[in-house]
């Protein structure tokens, strides 16, 4: 990759505590149960998988002032250049995830000092050498960092640096509202979504339907159907659609991070649509065969 070809990536940091309980919980008892702290936070998850696909990325989040010397030097064995604003009162944002026999997973957030995200925190002057903005929608779900990030991306807009956004949680999708995240993501360059964001967005289950209807909003949307595979579309309808290989699910957290990493680094490569698709299915293949977001 030339020097030119940053990926900005902004959005969250969390530490996932990973709960495998051995059965169904038992309300009001115990469960026994596997318990593992990682690191996580959907950006910084994008982050590190770029970073180990040789991507040059940097990665702008806000995280408690304790945890920052720490971060930053994880980030930097991932080859991540971490931007990271150190809060001096709210603690880092930490995620409980409940993961069930067949791999699926519930989230409990507390997004912590992700939520003081500000506009003094964005770092413009890397947009100098950037080729895309990658844009956790985990961001927009709350009006400190909504107002930061949004003022980012226009100004990468304002530079023709194109912005990819990740609609992140159908349940917060719901809760902001449809049309609201719709709005704040007019105009840019591509959406990406997994089956329940883009029916949620798109107000329909039918592939070519919200491929049309997402399309009116970003020009280029990427629907991650998990076990389905992936697809990609816009104005026009459907596209691409490729099919993913069949693994051992042990824990999908993550799966759609790698999937966005492993597209964005194959089209930095100079890949073709099709290509990039199937690279980040693969990405998020690989993904949901081990335990956390991030690579092993």
């Amino acid at each position: 990759m030339s020097e030119a070809g940053r990926v900005l990536v902004v959005g969250d940091v969390m530490t996932d505590v990973i709960v495998r309980p051995e059965g169904p919980l038992v309300r009001g008892s115990d469960r026994r149960a596997k318990i593992q702290r990682r690191p996580g936070g959907s950006g910084a998850n994008q982050a590190v998988w770029l970073g180990s696909m040789g991507a040059r990325v940097s990665f702008v989040a806000r995280v408690g002032a304790s945890d920052k010397p720490h971060l930053e030097a994880y980030f930097k064995g991932f080859h991540v250049d971490a931007i990271l604003a150190a809060d001096p009162q709210e603690p880092s944002g930490v995620l409980v995830i409940l993961v069930d026999a067949d791999g699926e997973r519930s989230f409990l957030t507390d997004r912590g000092a992700n939520l003081a995200l500000e506009p003094s925190d964005m770092p413009s002057w890397l947009l100098d050498e950037t080729r895309l903005l990658l844009v956790s929608g985990y961001s927009l779900f709350a009006e400190g960092p909504r107002r930061a990030v949004l003022w980012l991306a226009g100004e990468a807009r304002r530079r023709g640096v194109p912005v990819a956004i990740d609609a992140a949680s159908a349940s917060f999708l719901r809760e902001v509202g449809v049309g609201a995240f719709l709005e704040w993501t007019r105009g840019m360059s591509t959406l990406l979504a997994n089956a329940d964001e883009a029916e949620a967005l798109s107000g329909t289950g039918d592939l070519h339907e919200q491929m049309i209807a997402l399309g009116a909003c970003c020009e280029r949307v990427i629907i991650k159907r998990g076990a389905r595979g992936a697809a990609l579309g816009g104005r026009q309808g459907l596209r691409l659609d490729e099919p993913a290989p069949l693994v051992d699910v042990v824990d999908t957290t993550g799966a759609g991070d790698a999937f966005a990493a492993g597209f964005i680094a194959a089209e930095l490569e100079g890949a073709g649509e099709a290509a990039c698709l199937r690279r980040g299915i693969e990405a998020g293949s690989k993904a949901v065969t081990q335990l956390g977001g991030q690579p092993g």
